[in-house]
């Protein structure tokens, strides 16, 4: 058996089943694709519930995996090597998990990379953008009496659903008819946008044509509806 012991986040988080994956969480926009992953890709794997209400992403054990203080984190005692391997960044896990199973990321050079700088849009824009519409839209923001700083957001989170949705037309995903971890790095951070915070009529969602296609294609798939629950919130 996998001998997980060196590793301080499982002191807080036992593994019951050290010889899978350890992923370490919570269904929010960030931490569902990793679980969405894992239940596209059939990897066994052991959820822990990170509960950020309670700090918990902040505690000595955490931060020992993931320095940022952020979920989601995993834990692979079949890592490259067949050494454990602690990884932590969403976007990163992402690739890592399609290169262990070679599922949702092409072989193909051009193709990766392509995929691969789709992702790196989601890290890098919508992930960020939407965030800040959440806070300054359903959350703290609406102290503020100042609304420019939630337009702001607004305006971007438009013009970057305005990009997918030229992306998509006459595509069934973002690589085209394939499915990959793109698709999969996006679908909670547009259902949060419309749904969690609120911001359907605010950034004209129903107007477009292409983005509402595919996020009911997306939403639609098994492990997709799966993932979007693990770890189950107590």
């Amino acid at each position: 058996m996998t001998d997980l012991s060196a590793f301080p986040v499982t002191r807080r988080w036992p593994a019951q089943h050290p010889d899978r994956l350890q992923l370490y969480s919570l269904p929010t926009p960030n931490g569902v694709k990793v679980s969405i992953m894992l239940e596209e890709t059939g990897l066994a794997y052991e959820p822990h519930l990170v509960d950020i209400g309670k700090n918990e992403s902040a505690t000595p054990e955490f931060l020992s995996l993931n320095p940022n203080g952020k979920i989601p984190a995993i834990l692979d005692p079949h890592g490259p090597g067949g050494a454990p391997l602690g990884l932590f960044e969403s976007g990163a896990i992402l690739i890592y998990l399609a290169e262990k199973t070679g599922k949702l990321l092409s072989a193909d050079a051009a193709r990766r990379y392509e995929t691969i700088a789709w992702v790196m849009f989601q890290m890098g824009a919508i992930g960020p953008m939407f965030g800040q519409l959440g806070f300054f839209h359903k959350f703290a923001g609406r102290d503020y009496e100042d609304k420019r700083p939630r337009d702001r957001y607004v305006a971007e989170s438009k013009r970057l659903l305005g990009v997918m949705e030229t992306r998509l037309a006459g595509r069934e995903w973002i690589m085209d008819g394939e499915y990959t971890i793109a698709d999969i790095s996006m679908l909670g951070w547009v259902r949060n946008l419309i749904g969690f915070y609120g911001a359907r009529a605010l950034v004209g969602f129903d107007a477009l044509e292409h983005v509402p296609a595919w996020l009911e294609r997306g939403l639609a798939r098994p492990a997709v509806q799966r993932g979007l629950e693990i770890p189950r919130r107590g």
